[in-house]
């Protein structure tokens, strides 16, 4: 049975649901911008994660209004994560906040969905960076190692590719800068009203990780969020005092206890569903950091933890959303890169790698179906939801 459901999840063989993936990534494109643009010395990392995620809900809340169905909403709540935090990082009204200085290196991370497809982001950028000063040593090396780590991997997601030639390059390349990419870290395939799918690529696996990570082929008409993150340190993950913020509902099911737990437990099916939330955005934060205690001690609800590098080292992280389509790989998600900002004494000597990051990344011209699903959100929108064929 569970195979047959599989199946039955629409894919991007539907135009209407690439115009809808790609009206999310439009959203969060957007978004991310604004918040680049804000991050100077001085700025409060949790105003930015609110601004941004009530920018998120309203820029969502415009699309497909006529059709009171289909849901839409923040796929991901905004993390910013600066230094040597590495992820996960939204810290609550009740919690200490983090203030941007000059020279910090800050990830920015946020996702939206429209009907449950779902458009991931995160990109890194150094507070203050200037073309005509660029930045040198260990944080251009992150910023670099990310960069053509993930344009690297943008090359090797494509039908007939395995999972692991893109985690043996990001490694091969983050060793070139002289770094870690962080270890275990996992991109996940994507599919409507899921943002951990089954098909995993992992980066820098343990030696126990290796054995039990499955290896993956890429099919035509998947949707992957490829996460990239670099470190200077020894890419080991660990927790420390920040409280985690950011949680998700589970399909596992237990009769709850406490009344506070069955509350917050009903609000998060209805207010979030599957996706992640922040609990930061439930009306009552203080009953609510009560009621999630015993939901993730019975795995009702998981925890996204905030986790570190070691002090003083830096993370740079890049992820973006890409469409396995007929006519090639087609990136929806992420901002431009600056090359000239950074400067590093290190680079790529492997020729396989330099001669796949010359290799285009666009897919072909696909004219056709650009019209074909421009018709379709007009006829979703305009009138009763009718799939258009290409």
């Amino acid at each position: 049975m569970a195979d047959l459901d599989q199946n039955d999840l629409p894919t991007i063989a539907s135009d209407l649901v690439v115009t809808k993936y790609k009206m999310a990534a439009e959203i969060v494109n957007k978004i991310l911008k604004e918040i680049v643009a804000q991050c100077k010395a001085g700025a409060s990392v949790r105003d930015l994660c609110i601004l941004s995620d009530s920018k998120l809900t309203e820029e969502t809340s415009k699309a497909f209004k006529k059709d009171k169905k289909v849901l839409k909403g923040i796929a991901f709540p905004t993390c910013i994560s600066v230094n040597n935090a590495i992820c996960h990082y939204s810290p609550l009204i009740s919690e200490p906040d983090t203030v941007m200085a000059d020279g910090d290196i800050v990830k920015i991370d946020m996702g939206a969905h429209i009907d449950g497809f779902i458009a991931v982001v995160a990109h890194t950028l150094v507070v203050g960076e200037d073309k005509s000063s660029p930045v040198t040593g260990r944080k251009a090396d992150a910023m670099m190692a990310a960069h053509l780590a993930s344009e690297a991997a943008l090359r090797l997601v494509k039908p007939g590719n395995e999972t692991y030639e893109v985690t043996e390059t990001v490694s091969k390349i983050a060793e070139a800068y002289k770094c870690k990419p962080v270890e275990g870290m996992l991109s996940h395939q994507l599919e409507q009203n899921r943002i951990d799918g089954e098909k995993t690529i992992i980066q820098n696996p343990s030696e126990a990780q290796r054995k039990e990570h499955e290896k993956y082929e890429f099919e035509l008409h998947e949707v992957y969020a490829v996460d990239v993150l670099i470190s200077t340190g020894e890419g080991q993950g660990r927790e420390k005092n920040a409280k985690i913020t950011i949680y998700k509902k589970t399909e596992d099911t237990y009769m709850l206890k406490m009344k506070t737990s069955r509350e917050f437990y009903s609000k998060v099916s209805k207010q979030f569903g599957a996706m992640p939330f922040n609990l930061r955005s439930m009306e009552d934060e203080k009953k609510a950091r009560m009621g999630v205690v015993e939901c993730v001690t019975h795995k009702l609800i998981e925890p996204f933890q905030v986790l570190y590098e070691k002090e003083g080292e830096y993370v740079a992280q890049f992820k973006f959303t890409v469409l396995l389509m007929p006519n090639g790989p087609q990136k929806i998600t992420g901002l431009p890169f600056s090359p000239e900002l950074y400067k590093s004494e290190h680079s790529i000597e492997d020729q396989e790698i330099q001669k796949l990051l010359k290799t285009s990344a666009n897919p072909r011209a696909a004219k056709k179906k650009k019209k074909a699903a421009e018709k379709a959100v007009n006829e979703e929108t305009g009138a009763a939801p009718m799939l258009v064929e290409s």
